[in-house]
């Protein structure tokens, strides 16, 4: 499950390679809809299921952080 934590290497393929206010979800290669879809379709096959489950919780934690900022910068 930690090894999942690599998906943010895609990060280093950004410009600026941090921006505290970017949504890293549909940003980043590994963070797209597409990716997601991807992870999704990977819960199928047992030996890829952890990996896929590790990886759908880090897009989750991401997205928590996207909710976040969009609900601060209404408020």
């Amino acid at each position: 499950m930690i090894a999942t934590m690599l998906v943010d290497l895609d990060h280093l393929l950004a410009d600026p390679l941090f921006d505290p206010n970017r949504c890293s979800i549909g940003f980043h290669p590994l963070h797209t809809h597409y990716a997601i879809a991807v992870y999704v379709v990977m819960l199928a096959f047992p030996r890829l299921r952890i990996v896929a489950v590790g990886l759908l919780l880090h897009m989750l934690t991401d997205w928590q952080d996207c909710w976040w900022m969009e609900y601060l910068r209404a408020n």
